[in-house]
């Protein structure tokens, strides 16, 4: 039987209570050692004169986090207990942002395993004990991995996806799992699992999708910085409306290995996070050659030693910047996003950039091909459920339509979808090799004629759309999958609505250093970016 939304809505906020009342009694037991006593963090709350002030994680980058575990100001526990709290002011309770689905049980058990690990051998590197949260498409071993979907509330993969034990290894705690748009089939934000998640900005607003729980999450500081998944948009689209940092990395650079797939050919997991650096740090974490997915050996020889070596201030001193004005928005409800962006191509060239305006080769043909998530998923999520094995709840997409286990809003398109019969067609051909191509091409070719180090444009043409409404963030968003080339964007400013906007920079292929010294230098010479004051 289908549920009604609204009874959807309630119950998944229901459902989630439990998840984050196991993860809060963790904080009883850690009461009982003699390492991190709850008196000791208790008593910082309330400091005599001239006692050194409890560490406040809401907006402080992880740089700013590491140096205080490094000076035993904080405790990795101590982060994890205030970002759960504020998970329970905001999220739960106050404004129900609704961002996080899953709450890990063992993060504060996590967490003080990794302050004793610091303790007794050091500190792994800079993700050391530093909370994450990651969209719930992302393979976890120790929690359910949903796309958002009821139908998938109870599935546990036996192994983390390749990004996730990346995270793991560098020392992140995983602290919580996000809500997207379920399946992330959309830029709005709304599962059947966790309900509609909301703007932290303007809460009767969209935040974006289908990351919109990670970019809801960060931009409230719930966590240090978050991973999204991009098919269309939807780590780009939700940082823009969230004020962040979102970086869509060249297909290859990430492993796709574990993330419920929309379409692998277009598939990839990227950072999001209120800075650059701390994108970097995660990029850094994440980036490299993973045997289960292939494309990741396009990867070898291409990574840096660490993106954070492009962190530079100066970085678009003597730059060349292609501006595409075609892709600015012109009409009524594009104004306000169009205004900000002119703003941003001023600031670039105050900071020493040269804008080139240019025309992008054959855009009107590349525009006008779709996105291949309405080909690649019926098989590929088939694929995903088989490798579930015998604990798989459904095995194919069929199945799940049969059950009615998902939000009624997806029964037309998932059932588009599940009357695919084959990939093997004319049409899906000439998408991958033809679309791929011209896209490429057109992109290198005004790159190399205009001798660019990248190309610029609004990430989004319109606002965040009020709830409810249509939700139009435009089309430049396709520049990046349509090729496979990395982009990055980054907060540019507010409308008079005081919606956030972002600018975004697309480069030739594993060029990321680039984009993020550019992003950086822009970032560092104009700090848009503004918490949201809702969530102080």
């Amino acid at each position: 039987m289908i549920h009604n939304p609204s009874h959807q809505t309630l119950s998944s906020a229901t459902r989630k209570q439990p998840k984050k009342i196991i993860a809060l009694l963790f904080v009883l037991l850690l009461a009982t050692t003699t390492l991190f006593p709850i008196s000791s963090v208790t008593a910082q709350s309330n400091p005599s004169p001239g006692a050194i002030q409890p560490f406040n994680v809401t907006e402080a980058t992880i740089t700013d986090m590491q140096q205080a575990l490094q000076a035993g100001t904080t405790t990795s526990v101590e982060l994890v207990q205030q970002y759960l709290d504020r998970i329970q002011q905001y999220d739960d309770q106050g404004i129900k942002l609704h961002a996080i689905l899953t709450i890990n049980p063992q993060a504060l058990q996590i967490a003080a395993k990794l302050d004793r690990e610091r303790q007794t051998s050091g500190s792994r590197g800079p993700l050391h004990g530093i909370p994450i949260i990651v969209k719930d498409n992302y393979d976890t071993a120790d929690m359910p991995t949903t796309a958002g979907c009821v139908c998938l509330q109870h599935s546990i993969p036996d192994n983390d996806a390749e990004m996730i034990a990346k995270l793991k290894a560098a020392g992140a705690i995983i602290l919580a799992k996000s809500n997207l748009h379920e399946f992330a089939f959309d830029i709005t934000t709304s599962s059947s699992l966790g309900g509609q998640t909301l703007n932290p900005y303007e809460p009767h607003h969209y935040p974006g999708g289908s990351s919109g729980g990670t970019g809801a999450a960060i931009a409230a500081s719930f966590a240090a910085a978050g991973l999204g998944t991009d098919t269309g948009g939807s780590i780009r689209i939700p940082s823009s409306y969230n004020s962040l940092v979102g970086i869509r990395p060249t297909v290859g650079l990430t492993s796709r290995d574990g993330i419920i797939p929309l379409a692998l050919t277009q598939d990839v997991g990227g950072p999001m996070a209120r800075t650059v650096s701390d994108a970097a740090l995660l990029l850094d974490a994440t980036a490299g050659y993973d045997a289960d997915d292939v494309a990741t050996a396009y990867s070898v020889g291409h990574i840096p030693a660490s993106y954070t070596d492009s962190l530079q201030a100066d970085g678009l001193q003597g730059a060349r910047i292609g501006i595409a004005y075609e892709l600015f928005g012109s009409s009524a409800a594009e104004q306000s996003v169009t205004q900000v962006v002119y703003g941003a191509v001023h600031d670039i060239t105050r900071l020493g950039a040269t804008a080139v305006p240019i025309q992008i080769p054959h855009l009107d043909q590349i525009m006008k091909y779709p996105s291949l998530s309405g080909y690649e998923f019926k098989f590929q999520l088939n694929d995903y459920l088989n490798s579930l094995g015998e604990d798989a709840p459904y095995h194919s997409l069929d199945e799940i339509l049969k059950s009615g286990q998902f939000m009624p809003s997806q029964q037309e398109s998932m059932s588009k979808r599940n009357a695919l019969q084959s990939l093997d067609t004319p049409e899906y051909k000439d998408i991958v090799l033809n679309r791929t191509k011209v896209t490429r091409d057109a992109l290198l070719q005004v790159m190399a004629d205009n001798h660019l180090d990248a190309i610029l444009y609004p990430t989004t043409t319109e606002p965040a759309a009020v709830i409810g409404q249509e939700q139009n963030a435009g089309n430049n968003n396709r520049l990046s999958p349509f090729s496979g080339f990395p982009a990055i964007t980054v907060p540019a400013g507010f409308t008079e609505d005081q919606l956030p906007v972002g600018v975004e920079f697309l480069g030739r292929p594993f060029d990321e250093s680039t984009l993020i010294k550019l992003a950086y230098s822009y970032e560092q010479g104009t700090h848009n970016r503004k918490a949201p004051a809702l969530t102080p």
